[in-house]
């Protein structure tokens, strides 16, 4: 019985490795079917939005240049000291147009030099005089050429992968712009909205940065289940910690132009947050196990997992830090505002703007946390039986195909 044992499992081997090989193939093709699925139920079919122009929101504005600054006192308090600019429009209909406008001189009064560019807001069917209103410096140019040179470094770095990348963060801004937010503005789940959207990111922005190889649809996979783990313990803290969602200025300018599930964009809002960490630390993870049985086919699993978390709990301690510092940095001015008002920590731990943020780092964190093993492991049990059926085999050169 033994011997005839030994034959069936020689016999059967070739069959059971060959399954493995397609396994992930399989699970990330069943997944991508019910993400796609979940995107037609969620879809955003264009339902009328409230007009923000009633409460004082304007969609238009056009660019204007600093024209002239004169300085005098106030016509209504001489003890004051105003300035009047003029504002030449370069856009819109009264282009060429000089609009003045006055303001007091006072440390929150905006500053301007001749030859600046602006944007202003435009109010149709009001009176002249009233029509413009200043809205913001023009930025635009920075922002394109700091894009330009985002992009330039890139490429020069990571040349058709560094290319392949930018492709993928193009195409997540466009479902975030044409499924996530539309979709949550028809009044979908954003809780949900936000998982389904986080997964054809993580499709999109893994297989165009890293290519259709068996590497990255692990990576995928253990992105999916950090995810999954991220999302459902984000649902049951925010509904322990009664969050309401009233800790911006434009959750009340929504909740004004319709009916929201505030609590629930601080749901997506966690999810979406912690993807960019989770899908970094999951093909750091899936890369670094491949690399390691490439170069040392004769590990086994358990190795190959040891080695591996070994790497992943270094990018774990300095990843969960970097999450700390961004949102802290983010809410800076917050937090100069509570040491001013000298209350205690737990007062401003306790404080829903702080909550908020303290959970959404600190669940962000366990799901960060938990790809590490998943990842690991996932990629341990999948290199091994790639390269040499648990490292019991003699070598083969590595293939990562799909």
């Amino acid at each position: 019985m033994g011997e005839r044992g030994e034959d069936l499992r020689r016999f059967l081997e070739p069959e059971r490795i060959g399954v493995l090989r397609v396994l992930p193939g399989i699970v990330a093709g069943g997944l991508a079917a019910a993400v796609l699925v979940g995107m037609f139920l969620l879809r955003p079919i264009g339902e009328e939005r409230p007009d923000l122009s009633l409460i004082g929101i304007n969609a238009r504005v056009y660019e204007a240049v600093v024209d002239d600054v004169t300085g005098a006192p106030c016509q209504a308090n001489s003890d004051l000291q105003c300035v009047e600019i003029g504002f030449r429009l370069t856009q819109g209909p009264d282009a060429g147009s000089v609009f003045p406008m006055t303001y007091v001189v006072s440390e929150t009064s905006p500053s301007f030099s001749v030859g600046e560019r602006v944007v202003l807001n435009y109010q149709e069917g009001v009176d002249l005089e009233f029509r413009y209103a200043y809205a913001d410096r023009q930025r635009r140019p920075v922002l394109l050429w700091l894009g330009v040179l985002f992009a330039v470094v890139v490429v020069m770095l990571g040349r058709m992968r560094g290319l392949a990348a930018l492709v993928g963060l193009a195409a997540s801004i466009v479902v975030l712009l044409q499924f996530v937010i539309p979709a949550i503005l028809d009044g979908r789940n954003p809780l949900l909205v936000a998982v389904v959207g986080s997964a054809v990111i993580a499709y999109l922005a893994l297989y165009a940065a890293h290519g259709f190889t068996r590497m990255t649809t692990v990576a995928l996979l253990g992105t999916l289940a950090a995810l999954a783990l991220t999302a459902l313990l984000s649902w049951l803290v925010v509904g322990v910690a009664h969050f309401s969602g009233l800790t911006a200025d434009e959750a009340f300018i929504i909740t004004i132009a319709g009916h929201f599930d505030l609590s629930g964009l601080i749901l997506a809002g966690i999810v979406l947050g912690a993807l960019g960490a989770i899908d970094d630390i999951t093909v750091t993870q899936a890369s670094t196990v491949w690399e390691l049985h490439a170069l040392r086919p004769d590990l086994g699993r358990g190795a190959l997992v040891r080695s591996g978390m070994k790497v992943g709990r270094d990018h774990v301690a300095s990843t969960v830090n970097t999450l700390l510092l961004a949102y802290a940095g983010a809410a800076m001015p917050l937090l100069l505002f509570f040491v001013l008002a000298d209350q205690s920590i737990g007062t401003v731990l306790n404080s829903e703007i702080v909550a908020v943020e303290v959970v959404r780092t600190l669940v962000g964190s366990i799901g960060l946390v938990s790809a590490v093993p998943l990842t690991t492991w996932l990629a341990a049990v999948f290199a091994s039986e790639e390269f040499g059926g648990g490292g019991s085999g003699p070598a083969r050169q590595p293939s990562t195909s799909s």
